[in-house]
C-alpha cells in the first residue's frame, strides 16, 4: 500500500468547512472559559434561572464531568492520541458523509479546548451548571465533544436505516 492510497480526495471548501468548525469552537470555548474566569471566578456562583440553569466557576482537574481526577497525564496523553487519530481521519478523507465529517470536527473541537486548560492550567475550567439536575459543572468544550459524539451516532443509525433498506430491495 502507498502513502497516496491512505488518503482520499476532499473538495477544498469541505476542509475550510472542518477547519472552521475546529477553529471557531476552539475560540468560543476558550472566550467563555477566559470570562468565567475573569468574571464568575470572583462570585463563585450566578443564577440564571433560580435552580435551574446557574453559571458556577469550577476547576476541574480531572476528565470529563470530574471523572478520575488523579492521574492528569493519563487525560493529556489519551486526548493527544485520539484529537491526533480523529484529525487524520477527518483530514485524509475517510469521513464518508458531511454529517460524519461535522461530528468529528465538532469532537476534536472540544477535545483541543479541553486539552489547551490541561496543559496550560493544571485543570479545566467549567462554569455551566445544570441546578434542576445532580448533574456535573460543564463547559463548552464538553458541550461539542457530547454534541459531536450525538450527530455520530445520529450518522451511524441512518447509515444502519440506509443499508437495511438496501437489503430489503
Amino acid at each position: 500500500m502507498k502513502i497516496k492510497d491512505l488518503y482520499k480526495k476532499r473538495r477544498p471548501a469541505e476542509l475550510v468547512l472542518y477547519t472552521a468548525i475546529i477553529v471557531i469552537g476552539i475560540v468560543l470555548d476558550q472566550l467563555t472559559k477566559l470570562l468565567a474566569v475573569k468574571y464568575l471566578a470572583p462570585v463563585g456562583s450566578v443564577p440564571l434561572w433560580q435552580d435551574v440553569l446557574h453559571l458556577t466557576y469550577v476547576e476541574n482537574p480531572g476528565a470529563a464531568f470530574g471523572m478520575l481526577a488523579g492521574a492528569p497525564w493519563v487525560f493529556n496523553t489519551i486526548s493527544i492520541i485520539a484529537t491526533v487519530a480523529i484529525s487524520l481521519y477527518l483530514y485524509l478523507g475517510h469521513a464518508e458523509s458531511p454529517l460524519y465529517a461535522v461530528a468529528l470536527s465538532m469532537i476534536v473541537s472540544g477535545g483541543i479546548g479541553n486539552l489547551i486548560d490541561r496543559l496550560s492550567l493544571g485543570y479545566v475550567v467549567d462554569f455551566i451548571d445544570f441546578t434542576l439536575i445532580d448533574f456535573a459543572v460543564f463547559n463548552g468544550a464538553d458541550s461539542f465533544v457530547c454534541v459531536g459524539a450525538g450527530l455520530l451516532i445520529l450518522a451511524l443509525v441512518l447509515d444502519i436505516i440506509k443499508e437495511w433498506k438496501a437489503g430489503k430491495k
